[in-house]
């Protein structure tokens, strides 16, 4: 019997999902976080360990029966943390073939139907990645503003921070945004705001985009300017992805990854407009299977197996696997 593993390291979680196969799924386990970039190299072997004694365990199937994995790992971003990477993979011991990404593919992997397109990431920040059908990467950075990367919740607060400021000198028009913050945050008025701001005792963190989104939605101009700026800057990620790639003829689908999109209709239309503009047979998709299902796919992939029929029972095995996990997290 063949057994496939995908491991999903993440920056608050990570997840293990040991499939036969077929796709079923024959263990699971959750650790903690493992990006490199707050635990190290040594955190990130402490996870993966963790991870793999947990499934070794529950299920009593040796690493040495493992036959590809996969791992979608958060941090890895740039070539020269590929060897560190591996090496913290290889000290599993695992004897199987493996390969290892950045966590937006493995997002990708679970939510295109035909294995390949563009996975634009928009929860707290942002990311985009994508592959061709021959698996060739497209990317943008990842790492933000610094670098013109705008299009999750943190970048709209950014944003309408930049509106109070613009409304306060009057170098802008005046918004309700301005109202909502004083009170969000317990300030006396503007000034105290943008003073408290400045000098940091006060705090205004991504979580303060869903009070921009109802500001939005009651009616504010400069509010929804800055929720369509947002979509419009969010879509230009997947739009360099798209041109990278040249997908602009392909039907493909655009998988969309991140509590972000629930702000709907005012973020999904102006973002849905600039990616149809660049590339009109795109097919938008959110998420719903865990990513880990994606590193399981990507183990099959590394393994030279062919994942088309493997793929929706894989996709529903993760979603068990992580629904009941929860369920009994809560007994």
């Amino acid at each position: 019997m063949e057994y496939f593993l995908g491991i999903d390291i993440g920056g608050t979680k990570s997840h293990a999902l040991l499939t036969d196969a077929g796709g079923n799924a024959v263990g699971f386990a959750e650790a903690g976080p493992g990006n490199h970039e707050d635990v190290g190299y040594a955190g990130l072997i402490a996870v993966l360990t963790e991870l793999v004694d947990g499934i070794e365990r529950s299920t009593g199937i040796a690493r040495t029966q493992i036959a590809g994995a996969g791992f979608g790992v958060a941090g890895y971003d740039w070539p020269s943390e590929r060897a560190p990477t591996l090496e913290a993979i290889a000290a599993l011991g695992l004897t199987c073939p493996v390969d290892a990404v950045n966590d937006t593919i493995i997002g990708l992997l679970a939510g295109a139907e035909q294995g390949w397109g563009v996975a634009l990431v928009a929860g707290t920040s942002n990311n985009c990645r994508g592959w061709d059908r021959r698996h060739r990467e497209g990317r943008v950075l990842g790492n933000g503003p610094w670098f013109g990367e705008h299009g999750g919740a943190a970048e709209l607060v950014m944003r309408a921070v930049r509106d109070v400021s613009l409304a306060w000198t009057q170098r802008g028009p005046q918004t309700r945004l301005t109202e909502a913050f004083v009170e969000y945050v317990g300030a006396v008025d503007a000034a105290d705001l943008l003073e408290g701001l400045s000098q940091e005792t006060y705090e205004l963190n991504a979580d303060a985009a869903r009070l921009v989104v109802q500001v939005a939605q009651e009616g504010d101009e400069v509010a929804q300017a800055a929720v369509r700026w947002t979509a419009q800057e969010l879509g230009s990620l997947a739009v360099g992805v798209i041109r990278q790639l040249a997908l602009q003829a392909e039907h493909f689908d655009l998988v969309l990854v991140g509590s972000f999109y629930n702000v709907g209709p005012l973020l999904m239309e102006p973002l849905r407009a600039t990616i149809l503009a660049e590339a009109p047979h795109a097919r938008l998709v959110r998420l719903a299977a865990p990513p880990v299902a994606g590193a399981v796919l990507l183990g099959m992939l590394a393994a030279g197996r062919a994942t088309d029929a493997a793929r929706p029972v894989v996709v529903d095995a993760a979603q068990a696997a992580v629904a009941a996990f929860r369920e009994a997290a809560l007994q």
